[in-house]
């Protein structure tokens, strides 16, 4: 008998995964445990396996596909057998008409009404306060009645479905306001027929390369968008000094391999001041959510990792109450998971203030996103060289490292950004002294 495969449930706040690639055809043969596919959250990337043994009869979605969590994506069985909602066509007809099917079922889904919704996703809940959208406008589709992100995006404008969307690029066709489906939703079958004219197109270059924007990079350009447009953001930039941060780094660098701190870098030693600062300033270790402002008592510090894959930012947690090597450690632990692929979803969400360090780069400042809803977000430049004019006139040159400071307007005031930022660069320039406390 022909069974379901679904896609797993990957931690609490993920609501859907990305097909980037199957990994077996139509008619291959499969045991329990073997992978039918990679997917991507908008955090991980991850391999879905299959729970039953038998023959592919179908995928129900094409590569490129963004799958709600527990909806069957493929179908498994003994050969010959049929299935339902694949008619017998040639293969790569069969999973076009699957994909439909499947995302008809979702689109046609009961309809519930949002004053009989039994709650909202967190995902849903956050994407609603950035945006400003009353869960009570909201028509949820979700299990059992729940509000989901996608409700979400429906309610702020977005009503054509994946496969109604699809048809309309592929045929010119412009969709109407509003659909058939729910919350106004479009569908397929609500799009008007046009004649297929002959495509005029100009001349392409040999050297275009074309590059479908899929996986982590589609969810953090929409992540990007929705930052600028749902807060007010502005960026300060300082320097503070270096001196202290290039001796203690040299003295962990020459010390005793047994001690365990020679890998101590100076983004550990600017994460610790990071760590400090914020609980002298709770105001910026906090959520901003529209209608009310979340302020944490203790700070989870997100830290911006560059993967082959795509931006990623693990979390470090309590990481004010970590010791220096604790932090250092727990750090390159949780980027080597993100460089590995192998981080957990739970692993990258839930950040209460967030670090992105280009100072490798030759970067002095720049004007980091905000890593909604967080208040603040610190960016961190390359060490230059900087003229101080000291007590008796003479001028001479320091080390000093860029600092670049962005927060939401709407949740903090510029002036205590500034309090911030200068509690910070003192932190940094005597943060021998801040290791003894």
């Amino acid at each position: 008998m022909a069974q379901q495969v679904v896609m797993p449930k990957q931690g609490n706040s993920v609501e859907s995964c990305i097909i980037v690639e199957w990994k077996v055809k139509l008619g291959d043969k499969v045991a329990v445990g073997d992978v039918l596919c990679s997917a991507e959250t908008d955090k991980s990337t991850i391999d879905v396996e299959s729970t039953a043994e038998g023959v592919v009869l179908a995928r129900l979605f094409e590569e490129g596909a963004d799958v709600p969590v527990m909806v069957p994506i493929a179908v498994i069985g003994e050969a010959g057998e049929k299935v339902e909602t694949v008619a017998a066509e040639e293969p790569k007809q069969q999973e076009a008409k699957a994909s439909e099917v499947s995302a008809s079922v979702v689109e046609q889904a009961p309809v519930v009404a949002a004053s009989q919704a039994i709650g909202a996703s967190p995902r849903a809940r956050q994407l609603s306060a950035s945006l400003g959208i009353p869960l009570s406008a909201v028509q949820p589709t979700g299990p059992k009645g729940r509000i989901i992100e996608r409700d979400v995006l429906s309610a702020k404008g977005q009503p054509l479905s994946p496969v109604a969307r699809k048809q309309a690029l592929e045929q010119g066709i412009e969709a109407p306001a509003s659909g058939s489906g729910i919350g106004g939703r479009v569908l397929a079958s609500d799009l008007a027929t046009k004649p297929v004219e002959p495509a005029v197109t100009a001349p392409v270059s040999e050297e275009v390369t074309e590059i479908a924007v899929k996986g982590v990079r589609k969810v953090t350009a929409r992540r990007m968008m929705e930052s600028m447009h749902s807060t007010c953001q502005l960026s300060l930039h300082a320097f503070a000094d270096a001196r202290a941060l290039k001796r203690l780094r040299a003295g962990f660098k020459a010390s005793k391999p047994e001690l365990g701190l020679q890998g101590i870098t100076i983004n550990d030693l600017v994460l610790f001041a990071v760590s400090r600062t914020l609980v002298q300033f709770p105001a910026f270790n906090a959520h901003f959510l529209g209608d009310k402002i979340l302020r944490f008592a203790h700070v989870h510090l997100g830290v911006a990792t560059d993967t082959a894959k795509g931006l990623l930012v693990p979390v470090l947690r309590n990481s004010e109450l970590l010791s220096l090597k604790q932090l250092s450690e727990g750090t390159k632990a949780l980027i080597g998971k993100c460089k590995a692929g192998t981080a957990q979803p739970d692993e990258l969400t839930g950040s209460t203030f967030t670090v992105s360090n280009v100072g490798s780069f030759g970067i002095e400042a720049f004007t980091p996103v905000l890593n909604v809803p967080e208040v603040a977000i610190l960016g961190v430049g390359t060490i230059v060289l900087k003229p101080i004019e000291d007590e008796d006139g003479d001028v001479a040159f320091v080390e000093h490292i860029g600092l670049s400071l962005t927060m939401d307007h709407q949740a903090v005031d510029g002036a205590d950004a500034a309090r911030f930022l200068k509690a910070l660069m003192d932190n940094i320039a005597s943060i021998d002294l801040l290791l003894a406390l």
